[in-house]
């Protein structure tokens, strides 16, 4: 998969996303899922197979030396070939690349799936910082060596 920085109002991002929250929606968390409104502070990244946007995923500074990462999503036709894995990484390095070696996310309680992604890449669960029905997660990531 090649990933690639893309601006917040990329028609492709935007795709992916709306398909991100049309699962989200069928999957009982419409009523509790953020609208999706692109922000210029929020650094994007689509994962593209075959010319073709298949994964999406952002980070957002948050407090001194934290990022959030947003967004995260990977059409179902290409679950289960690591794409997931590799836009955490990448979404990761990017984060830490500008001064932010804490990340953290959020997502939904019914979300097994992704809860176990997140917890096999090193996140463990922290008190609720969002939307008090989600669960969150963090991970601190080694510094970078300079």
């Amino acid at each position: 998969m090649l990933i690639e920085t893309r601006p917040a109002l990329d028609p492709e991002l935007a795709a992916l996303i709306t398909a991100q929250q049309r699962e989200l929606a069928v999957a009982g968390a419409g009523a509790g899922a953020r609208i999706f409104e692109p922000h210029d502070d929020v650094a994007y990244l689509v994962g593209v197979v075959n010319g073709r946007g298949v994964a999406c995923g952002g980070w957002q500074a948050r407090d001194a030396g934290v990022a959030e990462i947003t967004r995260m999503f990977v059409r179902p036709a290409h679950r289960g070939r690591g794409l997931g894995r590799q836009m955490i990484v990448a979404l990761e390095e990017e984060a830490l690349a500008a001064g932010r070696q804490v990340i953290r996310l959020e997502t939904g309680a019914h979300m097994l799936a992704v809860i176990a992604l997140y917890q096999s890449s090193g996140y463990a669960r922290i008190p609720a910082f969002g939307d008090p029905r989600n669960l969150c997660f963090e991970k601190t990531l080694p510094a970078l060596v300079q």
